[in-house]
């Protein structure tokens, strides 16, 4: 996997039943539909991220370590799921690390990202252009450097996830199919010369927020530094949303480079057709100067 000088301990304990806690959550992240998907609790040893049914995850305090309790019956593949996809980002967020709920693609040497709630297209677009000619960095979960002159993409695992329509519209037959994961019908697929991946860090050229699909054309507006400052901080993984000077370092770290001109709106019709004129808009548009905007 990816994030390899990530200094995490990880240790898959045996199941153990669900017992109630007697502590009172402090964050709680839902589904679209409302349900919920994940409590956070304090504990004296850290902090204690229960998925209901499925697992436990004991963080200590400073992020550097933890343990996973599966449910009874729950196979190791959703475990370890679970740790990659949601535990670890928000482990490596509690280290100080800048983490997002984003997919990334290389474009031309740049990494170009992409943030929006779920079910906006951020795996659809990172797939897309994976099966066409362009390598991802991450389906989800981007962690970014703080250089001297921007930011920089890290790697993460090499293996991206889709629903049953974006895989018949963008992925071949004989791609690899990873472990099936039991709490969802999206189906993990691991990078190959398929779906190809990015296995080096590269500088950040682009981000772009995506839209609610309202335009019936591929549409990029510029954004101000402020709304990029608040779009990345909700849709960032943190930890501890009470932690208030880890919530101040991450802003810090978010403002350094929040002027340059790298953040977008970028808005696209909701539909597989659509994807050549989407993914070539947006190599256009990456190539062009900070300085440039184009309709």
């Amino acid at each position: 996997m990816g994030w390899n000088l990530i200094l995490i301990n990880f240790e898959l304990k045996p199941a153990r039943v669900q017992a109630p806690l007697p502590l009172l959550s402090f964050h709680k992240w839902t589904m679209p539909d409302g349900s919920l998907w994940m409590e956070f609790f304090r504990s004296p040893a850290g902090y204690i991220l229960r998925f209901s049914g499925l697992a436990d995850f004991e963080v200590s305090l400073d992020g550097t370590s933890v343990f996973g309790y599966p449910s009874p019956g729950v196979e190791e593949a959703t475990s370890e799921h679970l740790y990659l996809n949601q535990v670890l980002p928000l482990a490596m967020s509690k280290m100080g690390t800048l983490v997002f709920h984003a997919s990334a693609v290389a474009i031309n040497g740049g990494a170009v990202a992409f943030l929006g709630e779920s079910g906006r297209g951020k795996s659809t677009l990172a797939a897309s252009f994976a099966t066409n000619g362009y390598s991802f960095l991450t389906d989800d979960g981007l962690v970014l450097n703080v250089e001297e002159n921007g930011y920089s993409v890290s790697p993460s695992h090499p293996s991206i996830r889709l629903w049953e329509d974006s895989r018949q519209a963008l992925v071949p037959a004989e791609a690899m199919v990873g472990p099936k994961v039991s709490f969802t019908n999206k189906v993990k697929f691991l990078a190959d010369k398929n779906i190809v991946f990015c296995r080096e860090k590269c500088p950040l050229t682009r981000v772009y927020f995506l839209g609610n699909s309202s335009s019936s054309t591929p549409t990029i507006r510029p954004m101000a530094p402020t709304e990029a400052r608040i779009e990345l901080v909700r849709h960032s993984f943190l930890l501890d949303v009470k932690d208030k000077s880890l919530l101040a370092d991450q802003f810090n770290l978010m403002s350094r480079h929040a002027h340059d001109r790298i953040f977008y709106r970028l808005d696209f019709p909701k539909c597989y057709k659509s994807l050549p004129e989407v993914r070539q808009v947006i190599i256009d548009h990456a190539a062009c100067s900070a300085h440039d905007d184009l309709p």
